[in-house]
């Protein structure tokens, strides 16, 4: 367990990593429903080791706090009552240092755990919980900087997260897009799932046998170079591009343009700006469009004459491709046209734990790949993420595909 205790510390201290440049105010405030505070992803990720692991292998385990078990409790009706997900910014109680103590806590008693002799038979369960809660912590590292970049979107001083030259390359999607070329696929019988060594969420399992008919697809991502003339050429006004549930969507919200995109008032210089975690920006052009919705990514790509892929031949493209040789990871997630459901014999994993996947396989579509936001290691080959249609504020983009 020497091992996996220091990249549970490694994980772990990431995360605080990440809120290092925040205020006690910018942790404790929710922007939406969908997003959290910075505070209950500190707490959170923290109860699952808690609830998931102390709970079962502790001796003598007492709870931090009896009144952690319903707050920083997210989803797993298992487990018991959840605090309404649309006041987690009502939170003002415990404090952020109260919270900051309480991963110290954890983290100090799951070493302990860590390093406690066990059966064998014991120490691969113990060894399967962690792994999975560190997935999870890992998770919830790209969403606390998607849920803070939302936050400070809406701030009137459009601040920024950190300068430029302080964040890391992994989210400065550096680079220029290469020209749009199109790789084609012959028809035929593919596998795609998890198969082999290596961590997988139960969702990606089992691997199977899927046919697919012949196609081609981009061997880039659409810039926002491309998305500009969809813009402009009144993508966001013809009803004929659009799904109907997307056009309905797109009506009521009176949308106009990708979710942090914004236009210059001066018709001298009618330039196009971005909220960005550096702050207000000029778009670059050349990079990958980004925080799109999957019912604007569908009806750009009926714009160009395209469609999106299906997830079976985007795993069975990206699959070809050498890492080194492509953009199928650490830029923007890509929007799929498959429906997140599950795969054909799945089976969820028992107890609690078995709530994480398996009970959101409806009215979500599937994303592929990895973002610039996404943890250094965490992203593979068939990792299904999952948002609903509107979803924008997540780093999700799109390639293209055709039949």
């Amino acid at each position: 367990m020497t091992t996996l205790a220091a990249t549970f510390s490694a994980v772990r201290d990431g995360t605080l990593m990440l809120a290092q440049p925040l205020s006690d105010e910018d942790c404790c405030v929710q922007s939406m429903p969908d997003a959290s505070p910075v505070k209950w992803h500190l707490a959170h990720t923290t109860w699952f080791f808690e609830t998931f692991i102390l709970e079962r292998f502790e001796t003598d385990f007492r709870p931090f706090h009896p009144a952690f078990r319903v707050l920083f409790n997210s989803y797993y009706e298992g487990v018991g009552e959840q605090h309404p997900r649309a006041q987690r910014g009502l939170i003002t109680r415990p404090s952020l240092s109260e919270v900051r103590a309480y991963r110290r806590n954890i983290d100090q008693r799951m070493q302990h755990v860590l390093a406690m002799p066990l059966s064998e038979q014991v120490s691969k369960e113990l060894a399967m919980l962690v792994k999975l809660g560190l997935q999870h912590e890992q998770q919830h590292q790209e969403l606390l900087l998607t849920d803070v970049k939302h936050l400070f979107s809406i701030n009137p001083l459009k601040p920024a997260y950190k300068s430029e030259e302080l964040v890391s390359d992994q989210l400065q999607r550096k680079g220029v897009l290469p020209t749009l070329q199109w790789q084609e696929f012959e028809a035929g019988i593919v596998e795609i799932g998890h198969a082999g060594a290596g961590f997988f969420f139960d969702n990606e399992t089992p691997r199977h046998r899927q046919f697919i008919e012949k196609f081609s697809i981009a061997t880039r991502l659409v810039s926002n170079r491309e998305y500009r003339d969809f813009i402009e050429d009144d993508g966001y006004q013809n009803p004929l591009l659009w799904l109907a549930a997307g056009w309905d969507w797109l009506t009521q919200q009176r949308l106009t343009q990708p979710l942090y995109w914004q236009k210059s008032t001066n018709q001298f210089d009618p330039t196009w700006t971005e909220f960005t975690l550096y702050g207000m920006r000029s778009i670059a052009l050349d990079q990958p469009i980004t925080h799109i919705s999957f019912f604007e990514a569908e009806a750009y790509a009926r714009w160009a004459g395209a469609r999106l892929p299906t997830e079976a031949e985007w795993e069975c493209a990206a699959n070809a491709v050498a890492p080194q040789d492509g953009d199928y990871f650490g830029q923007v997630w890509q929007w799929t046209s498959s429906s997140y459901a599950p795969y054909p014999g799945y089976a969820a994993l028992a107890g609690a734990v078995g709530e994480y996947n398996g009970k959101f396989m409806a009215n979500q579509y599937v994303l592929r790949g990895s973002s610039c936001a996404t943890p250094a290691g965490h992203a593979r080959l068939t990792y299904r993420n999952f948002f609903p249609a509107t979803a924008r504020w997540q780093f999700s983009g799109m390639r293209l595909a055709r039949s």
